[in-house]
């Protein structure tokens, strides 16, 4: 599933073509491109979600001055996927002022959903991407993230 996400993600992110909306007609790319039917269904359900999470107005959950010093708390499940390096690296991202509070928990949501056993930080940079470049208004951060992850001179995450 991640794998079909990647790709989507990949080819499509910097692409001057319109984005497929025809499910079928991408279900039909994707299988050419050798994915499985099963997994194709999921990563697409997947990205319905984070669509969803845009519509969704999480932010009158959180207390109105949060004070920085404050540390997020991780369910048990949480801490299963997110190893101390990923929930690391989170926390960076919202002292940089890449991620606040709401895309944090819109990274932290994605994460959960992705089905796969070998989930490491490299695959959580990409979710924390995929999800700036979804969320309006987030492009400074879009781009902020990018300036960290890639290396100008040939274009590979660090």
């Amino acid at each position: 599933m991640f794998d079909i996400l990647m790709y989507l993600f990949e080819n499509f992110i910097h692409s001057e073509t319109e984005i497929r909306v025809d499910q079928d007609e991408l279900t039909e790319e994707l299988v050419r491109a050798g994915f499985h039917h099963d997994e194709i269904y999921k990563a697409l359900a997947w990205l319905e979600k984070l669509a969803a999470l845009q519509e969704t107005d999480i932010k009158p959950y959180f207390c109105k001055n949060i004070n920085s010093s404050l540390s997020r708390i991780y369910t048990h499940e949480e801490q299963m996927r997110l190893d101390i390096e990923c929930r690391g690296f989170l926390l960076f991202l919202e002292q940089v002022g890449v991620l606040d509070a709401s895309t944090r928990e819109m990274v932290i949501d994605r994460v959960m959903e992705i089905d796969s056993n070998e989930f490491c930080l490299e695959d959580m940079k990409w979710v924390v991407l995929m999800v700036l470049f979804n969320v309006p208004g987030k492009e400074n951060a879009y781009a902020q993230m990018e300036d960290l992850l890639f290396d100008e001179s040939d274009g590979t995450l660090h």
